[in-house]
């Protein structure tokens, strides 16, 4: 019932910001920033990052960078039994709408976890520590409970609530960037 709650709570936070576009592209543009200066950007090949709703943050950032850099991208596919796999993207990739909402690659080759350097992984909610409360579907938590590689999250300030108990099978994130 907790994480129900805080759930509503940041996206409220989140929605609050999409109605102040300024405030959201500067923090965008601080945080986008902190990343490219941070040696799990720099020493990614391969990084892994989602197709963002128009209140999240603005992923196409990291993803036009990415390319400029030669970096592989890759975005994740929803499958059976709430599994994540992750697919080559490029600019010629076509995205199709899931039931969730989120746009995925369609036709993308797909990338053993074992080759992903960095995981830019997606969240409602967030802790200093860096465990995360997603949209509930537990995806990147059974993931990230055997990927051993880089993982960051991009968070506003506004998502940041310390008051709610982890639960045994939330998985943190590693390095979180905070504007």
């Amino acid at each position: 019932m907790e994480k129900i709650r805080l759930r509503k709570l940041g996206l409220s936070n989140l929605n609050w910001l999409q109605k102040h576009p300024e405030l959201k592209v500067q923090k965008e543009q601080e945080i986008s920033q902190a990343l490219f200066n941070d040696p799990c950007w720099k020493n990614a090949e391969t990084v892994a990052i989602t197709k963002p709703l128009a209140f999240e943050f603005d992923t196409h950032i990291l993803l036009n960078r990415g390319w400029q850099e030669g970096k592989q991208m890759l975005m994740p596919i929803t499958g059976k039994n709430r599994v994540l796999t992750f697919h080559i993207v490029t600019p010629e990739t076509i995205f199709e709408k899931t039931r969730f909402g989120v746009e995925e690659p369609q036709d993308a080759s797909v990338v053993s976890d074992k080759t992903i350097d960095l995981i830019v992984v997606p969240g409602i909610v967030f802790t200093h520590e860096g465990f995360r409360i997603g949209f509930g579907g537990g995806f990147y938590d059974r993931f990230l409970k055997h990927y051993q590689g880089e993982t960051c999250s991009l968070v506003f300030s506004e998502q940041i609530q310390e008051n709610w108990q982890v639960e045994s099978f939330d998985m943190p994130v590693k390095r979180l960037f905070i504007s």
